[in-house]
C-alpha cells in the first residue's frame, strides 16, 4: 500500500468526473477503494450464467497466466450467503504457510453492490489488520464508496437517455419539415433534405409503391430528375429488394445478415462507393414506400443512427402517404368517391333491399314505444372517509421500508419504516463528548473560584445538553408507526431506500376501511337526470361481474375540469359491503334514472347537442 498522504476529495472528484468505458471505472473505483479503505487488493464480482460468480475487475491487476490468489477464491465461495444476507461480511484468509489453530494475518471484506432494489454483487478487499477496530473503521470507509458505482451507473443511464431525446428530436424535426408542406412533391424533397442533413448523408431518396414496383418520387437537394438516368433506376432496384423481403437492408451486410443485399452492393459499386441503408415506410402493416440513404463508405450508419432512421420512418410514413393519397387532382378524387359509393349500392340485391326496410320500420317502432331503464353511466372511485397521512419526522435518508401499499398497518405496533439514525447518533456522540468537556472546565473554574466562568461553562454545557434532548427526540421517531390502524394505500418507497428525503414529505397514506363511500364523476350534460335518493349498481376493474348496490347521498354544486370536459362529483353510500373494495379501486357506476323509451335513450345525446348549436 502507498504510505503517502491520500486525499479522499481528490480521488473521488476524479471518479465522480470519470467519463470513460465502464471497465476502466471499475479499476480506477477498486484502487480508490484500496487507497481510502487500506486495502492489499480488491475486486468486484457479480453473479453470471447460473449464478456462478463472475470476476469483473480485479486490484492489483494479476499477472497473465498466475492462478487466482485464495481471498478471491473465497470471495467467490461466500459471494452467495452475502448476496442473500444483503450484508457485509468479515472473513479471516489463512494462507498455506500459517500453523493450524494460527490467528489470520489478513482479513477479507465483502460489501454487497445494489442496484435496481436487489443486490447484484459484491466488492471484496483484503486487509492486513489484527484489530477489530481498525476493520470496522476500514469497512466502514469502503462501505461508503460502494455508492460511486450507482452514481457512474446513474450517469450512464441519464447519458443514453439523452440519445435517446436526441434521436427523437432528429425524429420530430423531420415530421415538422414535412408539415410545412401542403404538397407531396415538396413535402417528399424537404423530408429528403432534413434526413439528408440531420444523418450527414450524401443522397437520399425517397420512392412510393406502385403495384409490384417502386417510383422513385424525391432525391435530397434535386428538384428534377431524368427517370431514365442509371442511377434512378439502380435505386428503385435496391428500394425493391428492401419492399420485396420486407426488412431493413444495409450495405457493406453483415456476414450473418438474413437479407439479400444484391441491388444495393450494385448501386454502391456503380454510384460510390457508399454505405447505404434501405428502410421500408410502413402504414399500419402495409408497405408504402422505401426511403434509401447513401453516406461516404468511411462513415457507414451507426446502430445509433439506424434506430434514428428507423424511428423517422415509422412517424413520417403516415404523413408522406396521406399527402400522396390526397394530392391529386380534383377528377381523380370524384372518380375514386363515385366508384366507392356505386360499389356499396350497385347489385342484385332486391330482396335484400325489402327485408332491409321491413327491419327498419319494425326497428323504428321498436325505439319509439319499447321503454327501457335509462342508466346514466359515470366512472367512479372508492374513497375512505377517514384516513391520515404519515410525514418525514426529519431531514435524513430512508434507511429500510417494511409496508407496501396494500398492507394493513396497526396503530403503535407496526414499524412501517425506519429512518437513517448514523448521523444523528454521531452528532449526539459529539455532542455529548462537547457536554463532557464543558462539566469539566466549570468544575476546574469552581474549584479555582472563578464564579464567572462557572457559569459561562455551565451555561454551554445546558446548551448542548439540550441539543443532546433535541437529537434523542428525533431518535425516538427514527421508527416510523401509524397512529391509526388501517390499510396503506400510498407510499410504494422500497425502490428510495437510501434516498434522501426533507422533514414534512408525505411518505405513507393509511386508510381506514371502516366505512367506506364512492364517488361519480358524472358529465354535466347527465347530471340534470341524477338526483338525490336515486339508486343503482356499480362494478369495479377488478371484479366487473360484481354488481354492489349505492344510494345518491349528496351531489356537490361546482363542476370539476377532467381531461378538459366539466365533470360534477357525486357521493353515494354503499348498500353492500365487500371484502375487495379498497380506497383507490375504479371502476363503472350506472344510475337508475327511470322508465324511458329506447329512442330517446339513445338520440338523447345527439338531440341535446343539436338543440344546443340551433336553439330549437
Amino acid at each position: 500500500m502507498d504510505a503517502g498522504p491520500v486525499n479522499p476529495a481528490a480521488i473521488v472528484d476524479e471518479l465522480v468526473a470519470f467519463q470513460g468505458p465502464p471497465e476502466e471505472f471499475l479499476r480506477r473505483l477498486l484502487s480508490a477503494q484500496c487507497q481510502l479503505g487500506m486495502a492489499e487488493s480488491g475486486a468486484v464480482l457479480r453473479a453470471g450464467e447460473g449464478g456462478r460468480p463472475e470476476v469483473l475487475a480485479v486490484h492489483p491487476a494479476p499477472a497473465p497466466g498466475t492462478p487466482a490468489p485464495v481471498w478471491l477464491a473465497q470471495a467467490a465461495e461466500a459471494m452467495p450467503s452475502v448476496v442473500k444476507a444483503a450484508q457485509s461480511a468479515v472473513l479471516p484468509v489463512h494462507s498455506t504457510e500459517e500453523l493450524y489453530g494460527q490467528n489470520a494475518r489478513q482479513h477479507l471484506v465483502i460489501l454487497p453492490l445494489r442496484g435496481g432494489g436487489q443486490v447484484r454483487g459484491v466488492s471484496a478487499f483484503v486487509l492486513s489488520h489484527h484489530d477489530t477496530a481498525v476493520l470496522d473503521q476500514c469497512r466502514e470507509r469502503l462501505e461508503l464508496t460502494v455508492t460511486l458505482l450507482s452514481l457512474y451507473e446513474m450517469r450512464l443511464s441519464l447519458q443514453r437517455r439523452q440519445g435517446d431525446l436526441d434521436v427523437f428530436a432528429s425524429a420530430m424535426s423531420v415530421c415538422s419539415a414535412i408539415n410545412e408542406h401542403q404538397r407531396f412533391k415538396a413535402a417528399s424533397i424537404a423530408f429528403c433534405n432534413e434526413v439528408a442533413n440531420r444523418w450527414q448523408a450524401e443522397r437520399v431518396s425517397l420512392g412510393i409503391q406502385r403495384g409490384a414496383y417502386i417510383k422513385l418520387q424525391a432525391m435530397s437537394q434535386t428538384e428534377q430528375f431524368n427517370r431514365k438516368m442509371q442511377l434512378v433506376q439502380d435505386i428503385e432496384s435496391a428500394m425493391e429488394e428492401c419492399m420485396d423481403q420486407q426488412v431493413e437492408v444495409v450495405h457493406p451486410a453483415p456476414s450473418e445478415a438474413p437479407y439479400i443485399a444484391r441491388a444495393a452492393a450494385r448501386l454502391s459499386d456503380k454510384h460510390g462507393p457508399t454505405a447505404l441503408c434501405s428502410l421500408p415506410l410502413r402504414r399500419g402493416d402495409d408497405i408504402i414506400g422505401v426511403l434509401t440513404v447513401e453516406r461516404p463508405n468511411d462513415r457507414p450508419l451507426s446502430l445509433r443512427d439506424a434506430e434514428g432512421l428507423r424511428l423517422t420512418c415509422n412517424l413520417c410514413a403516415a404523413l408522406v402517404g396521406n399527402l400522396h393519397d390526397t394530392d391529386r387532382w380534383i377528377g381523380a378524387k370524384m372518380a375514386i368517391s363515385a366508384k366507392r359509393a356505386g360499389a356499396a349500392l350497385v347489385g342484385p340485391t332486391h330482396t335484400w333491399a325489402k327485408l332491409t326496410a321491413v327491419g327498419v320500420s319494425a326497428l323504428i317502432l321498436f325505439l319509439v314505444f319499447a321503454k327501457g331503464t335509462y342508466k346514466v353511466d359515470a366512472p367512479f372511485i372508492i374513497e375512505a372517509q377517514q384516513g391520515r397521512v404519515i410525514a418525514t419526522p426529519f431531514d435524513g435518508y430512508i434507511k429500510k421500508v417494511n409496508v407496501d401499499p396494500g398492507d394493513t398497518v396497526i396503530a403503535g405496533q407496526t414499524v412501517m419504516a425506519q429512518m437513517e439514525t448514523a448521523e444523528l447518533r454521531l452528532r449526539r456522540a459529539s455532542l455529548a463528548a462537547e457536554q463532557q468537556r464543558f462539566i469539566k472546565e466549570a468544575d476546574l473554574a469552581r474549584r479555582e473560584g472563578k464564579t464567572v466562568e462557572v457559569q459561562i461553562a455551565q451555561h454551554q454545557a445546558d446548551k448542548v445538553a439540550a441539543d443532546i434532548d433535541e437529537l434523542d427526540y428525533w431518535l425516538s421517531r427514527a421508527d416510523i408507526i401509524p397512529e391509526v390502524t388501517g390499510v396503506v394505500v400510498e407510499g410504494d418507497l422500497k425502490r428510495r431506500e437510501g434516498q434522501a428525503l426533507t422533514r414534512g414529505d408525505v411518505l405513507f397514506e393509511v386508510a381506514q376501511l371502516d366505512n367506506l363511500r364512492a364517488r361519480l364523476e358524472v358529465p354535466e350534460d347527465r347530471i340534470a337526470d341524477i338526483q338525490e335518493g336515486m339508486t343503482g349498481d356499480l362494478a369495479t376493474a377488478a371484479q366487473p361481474g360484481v354488481y354492489i348496490r349505492f344510494e345518491v347521498e349528496r351531489i356537490e354544486p361546482m363542476a370539476q375540469v377532467k381531461d378538459q370536459k366539466n365533470v360534477f362529483g357525486v357521493r353515494v353510500r354503499l348498500l353492500e359491503s365487500s371484502d375487495t373494495l379498497r380506497p383507490g379501486t375504479a371502476g363503472i357506476a350506472k344510475v337508475d334514472a327511470g322508465k324511458r323509451s329506447y329512442a330517446w335513450i339513445w338520440t338523447r345525446q345527439a338531440v341535446n347537442w343539436l338543440r344546443m348549436k340551433l336553439w330549437f
